[in-house]
This record gives C-alpha cells, structure tokens and sequence, in this order.
C-alpha cells in the first residue's frame, strides 16, 4: 500500500467536483414554457442546441437571458482521502520531474479533478473518456470514480494502480514540455492510413507508460513511498487497460490495426524499462 499519508501536498490540484449553477433554474423553466407554447418541439431543439454551442465556448445561456448575469458557485473543494491522495502522488510527480528535469526547468502541471464531465482546452469529455491529458491547456483531467472503475470493472484495485494512472498521465504533460508530443502529431497528420496515425499514437502512450515507471523508481528509491506489493498492483493496473485485453473482454475481435495504447503485454515491458533503470534515455519507443 502506497505510503502517502502525511506528505506534502501539491497545490497545482483544481477540485471541480460540485460545481453547479445557481439562480437560473426559474428563467429557465420560464422560458421553455414560451418556447413551447410559441413553437413546439422545434423551438425547443433549437434551444438546446444553441444553448450547448455557447457552453461549449465558456458561455453561460442562463447569464444573457434578459441581459441579467446569473451567478455560478461551486461547492468548497472536499478535502477527502481521495483528494489529499491525488495531491500528495502529484507532488511526486512534480518532485521527480522537477530533479530530473532541473527545478526550474519543469513547468508544473495542474491536476483537475471532475465529476460527470468537464470542458477542457481539448473539448468537452464525459467520465467515460477516463482520465486524459490536454496539451492544449498542459492540464491532467481526472473524473476519481475511474479509481472505483479500475479496481470493480478492471479488476486493477490498490492505491498505486491509481497512482500508475496519475504518473502516466504526467507522463503525457513531459512529453509535451520535451516536444516529443508536437512532433507526434504532426507525424500523424502526415500518415498515409489511419492504422499508421494509431501507431504512432500506441508509441506516444507506451512511452508515458515508461516514464510512468521512471517516476516510481524514484519515488521507491528516493521517498520510501511504496510498500511491497505495489509494482505489482501498477502491473495489473497496465495489463487490464491493455487494448488486446479490453477488445477481448469487451468480446470483440482483436485487431491491433486499432490499438491506440499497446497490448497488456507492451505496457507492463516498458513500464517495467522504467521502473528498473530509472533512466528516461530508455524510453525511446520510437527508436
């Protein structure tokens, strides 16, 4: 079991758990009772649509009705074991990178917690999406129900198969302070089918996969913080996420044309590279 307790806490975490509007809810029935009546169905379809074109740029509908601005709020962080655990794995991650990087070199990340969904820099995304990085905004977007999700549906429980998901998706953010990212995507722009762009991608993630495991080396070495047992619980994490193991569990044919993460196998050997030789030369998936 992970040793977190009592660590220091990153302050790069945006808690946007509960974050609800307010005051709106009477315009808003007001006016679909007019539209209703006015228009019909139609009207009220081209309501919703208007009404999500201007969410999905940062505009509140309810705030131009009637010219009268519509205050939000949003529910105080909770300061809960799952929050001050997302914290404190982050502030490793932030430790390690910033040693490996020089620590004024490494521009921290920020952590968004959500529930439900969230609207990112890369666009809208549900809590299905799972957790994702957005090179857009340099933001890890993380609904913690996935936790619950990997350990009932994945069978992946543990602390560290979480942290494994939060390094990885770290591992993304170093990758787009190294370049590595904008070079990939322009190689995909580039690519002549689309199983090609999906390779490149499968490269992209397998090499966070490994700095993954470059985190934990010196998060075991250096902080004492894993406990024996957790390699083995960020393994599982890495073979029930494999795209072979999820297309057969999902009883689909497999078909690695369409892989865009790796198999089960790729992602514990490079997360394995990592971890053993703490040496991010190593990671060259490309190579």
């Amino acid at each position: 079991m992970v040793k977190w307790q009592g660590r220091r806490e990153s302050a790069n975490v945006d808690d946007r758990r509960g974050a609800a509007a307010a005051g709106g809810a009477g315009i808003i029935f007001m006016l679909l009772r007019f539209v209703v009546g006015r228009f019909g169905i139609r009207g009220v379809m081209l309501l919703a649509v208007v009404g999500l074109g201007l969410y999905m740029v940062g505009v509140n509908p309810v705030s131009l009705l009637g010219g009268q601005p519509v205050s939000t709020q949003r529910a105080a962080p909770a300061d809960d074991d799952t929050s001050r655990f997302v914290r404190v794995i982050l502030a490793e991650t932030e430790d390690v990178w910033s040693q490996l990087f020089g620590r004024n070199d490494y521009p921290e990340p920020t952590l968004v917690l959500f529930s439900g969904s969230v609207t990112s820099a890369c666009g809208y995304a549900s809590a299905a999406s799972g957790p994702f990085y957005c090179p857009g905004d340099k933001q890890v977007y993380l609904d913690t129900s996935f936790f619950n999700e990997l350990a009932q549906r994945f069978g992946a429980p543990g602390d560290f198969a979480a942290a494994y998901v939060i390094a990885h998706e770290v591992g993304h953010h170093v990758q787009t302070v190294t370049g590595i990212s904008n070079q990939v995507r322009s190689a995909q722009q580039r690519a002549r089918s689309e199983a090609e762009a999906n390779a490149l991608q499968v490269k992209m993630e397998l090499q966070a996969d490994c700095y993954a495991g470059v985190w934990a080396h010196y998060a075991d070495r250096t902080s004492n913080i894993l406990d024996e047992g957790d390699i083995e619980e960020g393994l599982r994490a890495a073979e029930a996420i494999g795209d072979d193991t999820l297309q057969r569990n999902a009883g689909r044919r497999v078909t690695p044309e369409s892989f865009t993460h790796g198999t089960s196998q790729q992602r514990q050997e490079w997360f394995t590279t990592g971890y053993r030789y703490g040496d991010v030369s190593r990671c060259d998936t490309f190579g």
